[in-house]
């Protein structure tokens, strides 16, 4: 955790109208303003959100030294320096640290105290997401989402400026509407100061995913819907309103608003067209919720207990003061779609081919005759020449598949089972049949990058881009650089985690 003094407060507070005079358009914070609801929260790993915004971005650590540097717009206005990132991560593992409110007004996004729900680190604290988890473009140049895994969550429970009790607020995020689970609760909005859940009507935040615990939308989801604490809202109860839509697109745009006995869903695909409006009514009837209670804390990517089962990615987001106008939210549904988000690829490296059978050696100094392999479920490491048994090749073989979870990545099928796949559960790699649920698919999905130690690829988990494929005591593991885990340490981590492809022996 980082004390608010270390922070750097830099942003374009109060910058208004006078930002349209920047040579860049107008940015999504300039067209609140220039609604007459200015940003008191501003958060982007991608670009600047004011057109005269020139300041951090966010912060990464690496974990060869743990070293930070602040990553900013290359120009203002503009899409962050990747390539800066890239260059400070080279041939190590980076975290982001802290996410910079644009805004001025301090209001930065750091790694989740202990909350009603601890956190998964030994001091209760949640997991740092991984600075590569979640590459895209932005008119054609590269940057960095927040990919949250479950277990990993940001928060800021001493802010400024943000609404509390039944004050009136606006907000949007730009989401991965194909990075989603049913756990609570992947939010970005306003939640409780102490990290517990203080009551119904106390947050007032962006809720993505397929949960259906509480309210529900149309079909079989994922939704986007309002955490009221307490209850996920897609209308004016807290059961289903089919207005409000399953949503599909890569790129998502969700804008939540709420005022005095009103509120408002508002989403649409961040890449093309306009907002539609979901829901545009009462507050919910039930007690607690009218007035609303809101304590003006912000949360991403977990609940406002800290509740840390979700998963999803974040790319930029805002919080206004005052109720928002559908006008000033149609101008920055324009702005968002005018930058041109994009996919781009999620692997580097040594190129694999689907179809293909191969087969993966350490690079460990000492362990070089050792392959991966698996003794039935377990998967580990062996020694494997041309003498030997027909049955260690191919224990020792794998084919290469499209990743289940994800088809820009990989997944690797066993060679002497058929329909059996690599993946980690609890972190350990097994192998195992596979089930078809989505659970399985992601967590059998892996995104080979150039090796840390410079030879071959480091494979990263797809669902948990700060983990690995490491050996360990010739144990096969999902392992990030300095974790909680025996086998995360960070000795020889660089050499544990690449791998040479070669040609399968069977």
């Amino acid at each position: 955790m980082f004390p608010r003094s270390s922070l750097r407060r830099t942003g374009a507070y109060a910058l208004g109208l006078a930002a349209t005079t920047s040579l860049v358009a107008a940015g999504p914070c300039d067209i609140y303003s220039s609604g007459g609801t200015p940003c008191v929260a501003a958060h982007s790993t991608t670009r600047a959100l004011y057109s005269a915004f020139s300041g951090a971005l966010y912060q990464v650590k690496r974990g060869s030294d743990g070293a930070t540097t602040t990553i900013s717009p290359v120009s203002a206005g503009g899409v962050a320096n990747a390539a800066a990132q890239d260059t400070f991560c080279a041939s190590t593992t980076c975290l982001i640290t802290i996410i910079y409110d644009q805004s001025g007004r301090g209001n930065h996004l750091t790694q989740a105290p202990p909350g009603g729900f601890s956190g998964p680190e030994a001091n209760g604290y949640d997991n740092l997401a991984s600075a590569i988890g979640a590459p895209v473009t932005l008119n054609g140049a590269k940057a960095y989402g927040v990919f949250i895994s479950p277990g990993t969550g940001y928060r800021n429970n001493a802010v400024s400026g943000t609404a509390t009790g039944d004050a009136s607020e606006g907000m949007y995020a730009v989401l991965d509407g194909t990075h989603y689970n049913g756990g609570c609760c992947f939010d970005y909005g306003n939640a409780e100061t102490s990290s517990t859940d203080t009551g119904n009507g106390h947050m007032e935040a962006i809720y993505y995913g397929d949960n259906t615990v509480w309210g529900t939308g149309s079909g079989s989801g994922p939704w986007f819907m309002a955490d009221l604490e307490n209850g996920l809202f897609s209308g004016a109860s807290s059961g289903q309103n089919t207005a409000d839509p399953s949503l599909s697109y890569r790129f998502l745009t969700a804008a939540l608003k709420g005022g005095q006995n009103v509120w408002a869903l508002r989403g649409g695909n961040s890449a093309s067209g306009s907002l539609s409006t979901y829901y545009n009514g009462a507050r919910p009837s039930a007690s607690g919720y009218n007035p609303m209670s809101k304590e003006g804390a912000i949360i991403l990517g977990i609940g406002g207990d800290n509740s840390v089962g979700a998963q999803g990615t974040f790319y930029e987001g805002v919080m206004t003061t005052g109720y928002p106008s559908d006008a000033t939210e149609n101008s920055v549904q324009a702005n968002i779609v005018a930058a041109k988000y994009a996919t781009t690829s999620l692997t580097s490296g040594p190129a694999l081919t689907v179809g293909s059978s191969i087969s993966l050696r350490a690079t460990t100094s000492g362990y070089t005759d050792r392959y991966l392999a698996h003794t039935g479920a377990t998967v580990n490491t062996q020694v494997v020449t041309s003498a030997s048994s027909t049955t260690l090749k191919q224990q020792a073989s794998w084919k290469v598949r499209t990743g289940l979870g994800n088809s820009g990545c990989f997944s690797f099928e066993s060679t002497d089972t058929s329909g059996s796949y690599l993946r980690h559960y609890n972190f350990e790699l097994q192998v195992a049949a596979s089930d078809g649920t989505k659970q399985f698919n992601e967590d059998a999905t892996f995104c080979p990058h150039t090796g840390l130690n410079g030879q071959g690829n480091s494979i990263l988990a797809w669902g948990y881009p700060t983990r690995f494929i490491r050996h360990y005591n010739n144990v096969g593991y999902a392992a990030s650089n300095g974790g909680v885990h025996t086998f995360d340490s960070a000795t020889s981590f660089n050499d544990d985690v690449s791998w040479v492809v070669g040609t399968s022996f069977a």
